[in-house]
């Protein structure tokens, strides 16, 4: 074989091994997007069930060992902890409002270890026919497992900035943090003790820059 022939060689298998490389690469690129796009659908899907109480169904986006920790009340762990702490919330029906939008998230996913995590924030607004409303909001702090295939909720950790009655308008102070569910007791005390507005409060971030 020619030297001019061993040189063509080579410089087909530098092409190949090159496209090789860029054809991984843009693998894992199309895998990271897959991937956000389905963490978006996860967690907003958790904000449409619980808007309208639909507790199993939010409860079945968990992992089995997933954790569930809002406005400080305690860690609940495990699938089934987090949907009887969700059906303790309040009862969709006549008269009831309770929207949860997610916004805002920054989502830093590991494709290949099949993890993520996210923070969001959500703009409550909750009231009761003739009776009482409210407007919050809260940051989350989320983690996610991919478990057979699906990104599922691995830690959902909702921390509340403040609670404000509509009539009166957060200018007039918050209202406090109920810190209980009746009758069920947490598995773990709350992640950091903290009490909403008119206190300050941040959410430890899971990232030092975006």
């Amino acid at each position: 074989m020619s030297g001019e022939n061993k040189s063509e060689i080579a410089e087909l298998r530098a092409e190949l091994a090159a496209l090789r490389e860029e054809q991984n690469r843009l693998a894992q690129r199309v895998q990271q997007g897959d991937d956000y796009r389905d963490l978006i659908n996860l967690q907003c899907a958790y904000g449409y069930y619980v808007d309208k109480g639909l507790w199993d169904d939010a409860a079945d986006l968990f992992a089995e060992n997933g954790t569930l920790e809002i406005a400080g009340r305690g860690v609940y762990v495990g699938r089934e902890r987090a949907r009887a702490y969700l059906k303790c919330l309040p009862e969709y029906g006549h008269g009831v409002i309770f929207n949860h939008m997610q916004l805002q998230p920054v989502i830093h996913i590991d494709s290949e270890a099949g993890t993520a995590k996210a923070r969001w924030r959500t703009f409550i607004t909750i009231g009761w026919l003739g009776k009482e409303g409210r407007w919050g909001e809260a940051t989350y702090e989320n983690e996610y497992v991919r478990e057979d295939g699906k990104w599922r909720i691995a830690k959902l950790h909702g921390v509340i900035n403040f609670y404000a009655e509509y009539e009166k308008g957060w200018h007039k102070g918050g209202v406090p943090l109920l810190r209980s569910i009746d009758g069920l007791e947490p598995d773990l005390p709350p992640s950091f003790d903290y009490e909403a507005y008119p206190e300050p409060v941040i959410t430890p971030f899971h990232y030092n820059e975006p």
